[in-house]
């Protein structure tokens, strides 16, 4: 019988998750939680703070340990100056870890950054949720370019639908290297569906936050935040929600994004509205129960645009183009952009005609099943 010495057993792979942002964090939770149980890694979890109240709500939440936290954000920050202060801050993360392994998500500046800050220090670089293309560099901003800086670094591609790794391919990527996955964004959604599902004490808690909420009255869920619609798009967002809000049989919730070019106009323009709700940006659970409750979304969220097909509901994105063209492909959400003809009119019918409602929720969700995450642990650890 051979006993295997201590010496003899595989070294853990040193494992370091970056990310900044609340979509980051709700989409790194997941993968997180695998490699910190995967006795394959050695893990440590670094946040740079890019939105800082945000993902420490989603810290508190999923309770993510954090080891480093580069706690950037200032008051009026600029790309300038995230990019800067994440590739400063890294620098000594990566020196003191010294990690085999560098992950990232998605395309925020955080993601390039970090990327840009391991192939500095020449350690490679797994990419969450890669692949997605608008094919307009300006749209989303930055966040296209982003993406497609952390790609051309990453070594590892996870790529969450077969489009997504044809758009790798197209771009020269090694197919051997990208792995479909799921999008790791249903692996949360799920996880936490399930447990507002099975807590009758958290459901009562929820609801108590929302007294105003009329359940004779369809609920229309909107966000709003992207940096192309601040010209002129915010306005016109505006202008069709006061008309839908007219027809009576809908409320409208609304939680405003902070971001003065939103709020300035929203409060202006919706904020004595009857049947429209603004409230503030909610923690993530609280805003999985109004996904859950509402009868459609508008939004030009990315995240959103995940989510809502595994919980039946229809979304209209109020965007000229998307990065995830899979749910538009599949029927589950449809481009309005921001329109004032086109979003009153795909609302008006998901709101009057019961067959174009169902031929909208009643399909399979194209971009994961939940179990994204294990996944690509398991194929980061059989490649590294």
């Amino acid at each position: 019988m051979n006993i295997m010495s201590h010496s003899d057993l595989p070294a853990k792979r040193r494992l370091l998750i970056v990310f900044g942002t609340r979509p980051e964090a709700l989409k790194c939770f997941p993968v997180a939680r695998a490699a910190l149980d995967h006795s394959g890694f050695l893990t440590r979890i670094c946040v740079t703070g890019q939105h800082r109240e945000l993902l420490d709500q989603v810290i508190q939440l999923t309770s993510l340990p954090v080891h480093y936290d580069l706690n950037i954000m200032q008051p009026g920050q600029t790309l300038f100056d995230i990019t800067a202060r994440v590739l400063t801050g890294m620098a000594e993360v990566l020196d003191e870890f010294k990690p085999d392994i560098v992950m990232v998500q998605g395309d925020t500046t955080t993601a390039m950054a970090a990327a840009l800050a391991a192939f500095y220090q020449r350690i490679p670089v797994a990419h969450v949720e890669a692949g997605l293309r608008s094919h307009n560099i300006n749209s989303p901003f930055p966040e296209e370019l982003n993406r497609k800086v952390a790609a051309n670094i990453a070594t590892w591609h996870f790529a969450p639908t077969a489009l997504a790794r044809d758009n790798l391919v197209a771009e020269g990527t090694d197919p051997a290297n990208i792995f479909v996955t799921g999008n790791t964004v249903i692996d949360t959604l799920l996880h936490f569906s399930a447990t507002i599902d099975a807590d009758a004490m958290m459901n009562t808690e929820l609801s108590s936050r929302f007294p105003y909420l009329d359940p004779t009255k369809k609920m229309i869920l909107v966000t709003g935040h992207r940096r192309e619609n601040f010209d002129g798009g915010i306005d016109r967002i505006c202008h069709a929600l006061r008309v839908l809000a007219a027809r009576g049989d809908v409320q409208i919730i609304f939680p405003v994004h902070p971001n003065p070019n939103v709020r300035g106009v929203v409060d202006v323009e919706l904020g004595n509205v009857p049947n429209i709700h603004l409230i503030t940006p909610q923690e993530y659970l609280p805003f999985v129960y109004l996904m859950k409750h509402c009868y459609m979304v508008l939004t030009d969220s990315g995240g959103v645009q995940e989510e809502m097909p595994s919980l039946g509901k229809p979304v209209l994105v109020m965007r000229d183009n998307t990065e995830r063209p899979e749910g538009v492909a599949a029927g589950t959400a449809r481009l309005v952009g921001t329109d004032i003809d086109k979003i009153l009119s795909n609302a008006n019918a998901l709101l009057d005609d019961q067959a174009a409602y169902r031929g909208m929720t009643g399909r399979h969700n194209p971009y994961g099943d939940g179990r994204a995450s294990t996944r690509i642990i398991e194929e980061l650890l059989r490649h590294v």
